[in-house]
């Protein structure tokens, strides 16, 4: 297997980092002329990014009913196998959920020392940080993609007692599949119970890194075209 392989004639990499960079430069030559036409893809990104993090508070509350669940499974002497594992699996989908929704609203940690020396020195690293932070997200985002698709070629295996319907695999599986073979693959399915593919938990890092590139790029391209960083943290009282 050839990493980093063609794809529609140009390396992946292209396309990962060659690519959105020369949209930076274009960002910044164009400037303020191209904030009318981004807007609406503005607004629905944001709303993209609200969606996530209402994804990840929902797996929060995922958590606290698992937990409790197996409080009073303990209490009544009722087997509830796996409810330790789906309680991580959540916490996992959390925190990847959250990535480009806490992004945007300002609750990771800036170090910003150095920015408050002088303006034309804070706007340049502003610059800087976000583009190394997007080159880094997305190497990221790409490998986390690549350990999915091990996961599911080698068909690894959950070690713990949590086991899921064969059918939401197969559901799960579907966009890897052409459309012509959804129906099929869904008939075949079967509510028998199976040991959870470490792909499925898996996904939940894939969308939320790739989330969080998305996120960091756009980020970098409001910043080269209105000339101040979008991320503000909101205040708390």
């Amino acid at each position: 297997m050839r990493d980093w392989s063609p794809v529609l004639g140009l390396p992946l990499w292209a396309w990962l980092f060659v690519f959105p960079s020369l949209i930076a430069i274009a960002c910044l030559i164009a400037g303020p002329r191209l904030e009318r036409v981004l807007r609406p893809l503005w607004r629905l990104l944001d709303g993209l990014y609200f969606a996530s993090g209402m994804v990840a508070a929902f797996f929060m509350c995922t958590i606290l009913a698992l937990i409790v669940a197996g409080m009073v499974a303990r209490w009544t002497s009722v087997a509830l196998p796996g409810t330790t594992e789906f309680a991580g699996y959540a916490m996992a989908a959390t925190s990847f959920f959250a990535l480009a929704h806490a992004l945007t609203r300002g609750a990771h940690i800036r170090v910003s020392i150095l920015l408050n020396i002088h303006p034309f020195l804070h706007r340049w690293l502003d610059v800087f940080a976000v583009f190394g932070a997007a080159v880094i997200a997305t190497y990221f985002a790409r490998y986390a993609i690549k350990t999915n698709i091990f996961s599911e070629m080698l068909n690894d295996r959950t070690q713990g007692q949590d086991q899921i319907p064969e059918w939401l695999v197969t559901l799960l599986s579907l966009p890897a599949r052409a459309p012509g073979e959804w129906g099929a693959a869904m008939s075949e399915s079967t509510s028998e119970l199976v040991y959870t593919p470490v792909w499925v938990p898996q996904l939940a890092m894939s969308i939320g890194t790739v989330l969080l590139a998305v996120a960091l790029w756009d980020t970098l391209y409001r910043m080269l075209i209105t000339g101040r960083n979008p991320i503000e943290a909101e205040a708390v009282e």
